[in-house]
């Protein structure tokens, strides 16, 4: 197992940003101490080597503007708040809206745009970084102070390991998750349309046309949300314009380490399993990815990259029904997700 660290560049503040890269089992992974990001994640292949799976950024510039939020830490609220407020023991909060009429993970200036203080450790059979933050009570219209600190490590088992906690000193809606994109085929290597996928769910939550949950479980079976055995994602394209960017409600008990989701690409032999505590997931087919240069020479298009954002469902501090996010004083936030790779 190994550690290094180096100087990823400048903020114009003038503060230093870090890069860290790890290195156990077969596997590589860099984060960033902005955002506290996840940059690459290198794995190997059934017969073409070592290629990198996830989309982003050769420089710091690239974070600095990162409208796709490509390897973020997304908080204090992951996905979207509907009409930017909520309203908690009688008092209504305003968020700052960031889309349209609604507050998109975060906010204008949510965690992915921090600057996390980072330290890496070694510990039994990994290698890790430690990211924290303190966002101030009123930051981007959330009450209370928070404190959130954010694990991020690899494992001799070929495992990416994340760990989400937060504490906040009053009550405050909290939904941490990491935004990565993935392509099995190799970051830049055309569209994940082919890649096939299940996902261990047997409802998912519809949403209205800007994307805000109607507060409805809707069953799977038959459908084209229906991924309990695994298809391609393009199989059902058709009945879904766009594509996917909807959250599903896993199977199991929340909070309790289960199966979420499986990922399987043909050409690679590589192959995904995840793993989480969390409630849901986010299955997003990076519809909204146009023209973006990213890493070396590599050109993102729309279906670049799929995400597999495991957390609290959208919308979830004005929706009853919904699995409670509102954390504070009396009750601390803990998550976590393991992705594990084999090929």
């Amino acid at each position: 197992m190994k550690i290094s660290k180096k100087t990823f560049g400048l903020l114009s503040s003038g503060k230093k940003v870090y890069l860290y890269t790890l290195k156990a089992g077969d596997l590589s992974l860099s984060i960033s101490s902005f955002g506290a990001s996840l940059t690459a994640l290198l794995v190997p292949s059934r017969d073409q080597g070592k290629e990198d799976v996830l989309l982003g950024y050769s420089c710091l510039e690239g974070y600095t503007h990162n409208t796709p939020y490509f390897g973020v830490t997304v908080g204090r609220f992951a996905n979207r708040i509907g009409g930017g407020r909520f309203s908690l023991q009688g008092t209504e909060y305003t968020l700052y809206q960031n889309e349209g009429a609604h507050t998109l993970h975060g906010g204008r200036r949510g965690f992915d745009k921090a600057l996390w203080k980072a330290d890496a450790y070694e510990e039994r059979d990994g290698v890790f970084v430690r990211c924290e933050l303190t966002s101030p009570h009123g930051d981007e219209g959330f009450p209370g102070t928070c404190k959130a600190v954010v694990s991020y490590g690899l494992t001799k088992m070929n495992e990416v390991i994340a760990d989400y906690q937060a504490r906040v000193d009053a009550p405050c809606p909290v939904n941490l998750t990491n935004h990565a994109y993935f392509n099995l085929a190799g970051e830049g290597n055309g569209d994940i349309l082919s890649h096939e996928v299940a996902i261990h769910a047997d409802a998912y939550v519809p949403v209205d046309a800007s994307l805000i949950p109607t507060g409805e479980y809707v069953p799977v079976a038959g459908g084209p949300w229906d991924f309990r055995s695994r298809k391609p994602i393009k199989q059902d394209f058709d009945a879904v314009p766009g594509g996917y960017d909807h959250c599903f409600v896993l199977q199991g008990e929340a909070g309790k380490l289960r199966p979420c989701a499986e990922v399987y690409e043909r050409s690679s032999g590589r192959s995904l399993r995840v793993f989480t505590t969390q409630p849901g997931v986010q299955f997003y087919t990076g519809n909204q990815i146009g023209m973006i240069p990213g890493k070396a020479s590599s050109l993102y298009t729309k279906h670049s990259g799929f995400c597999l954002e495991t957390q609290h469902f959208p919308d979830a501090p004005n929706k009853p029904r919904f699995p409670s996010a509102i954390y504070g004083p009396e009750r601390d936030y803990h998550e976590q997700a393991l992705f594990a790779f084999d090929w």
